[in-house]
């Protein structure tokens, strides 16, 4: 009996196939607006390699105000990760990238 049922839904699914009942429904693709990370993260990544077109097209995703806090929020947690691997307080990590005298 499984048999028949399995080989009815293979015979139905072969005449809709060859039936030509046109082209499939078309599939509707939104486009995710990136979160303001992914902007900060593409921005920070693109004025890292110099790439202006980069630049341009993150800073476009998002307002400047969200885009400040996120840039801000990924160099925070940057400068913990290197505090950490480095064993060093976060303040002297800071400092350092940015050339400045340890105080």
């Amino acid at each position: 009996m499984f048999d028949k049922l399995m080989s009815g839904i293979r015979r139905f699914a072969g005449q809709r196939a060859d039936a030509g009942e046109g082209p499939p429904p078309a599939r509707v693709v939104r486009q995710r607006q990136p979160n303001l990370f992914e902007a900060a993260a593409a921005y920070v990544s693109a004025c890292a390699e110099d790439d202006q077109q980069g630049i341009e097209e993150a800073s476009g995703w998002v307002s400047p105000e969200a885009l400040s806090f996120g840039v801000n929020e990924l160099a925070c947690r940057a400068v913990i990760a290197l505090a950490r691997e480095r064993d060093e307080s976060p303040r002297s990590v800071a400092r350092s990238l940015l050339g400045l005298p340890v105080a």
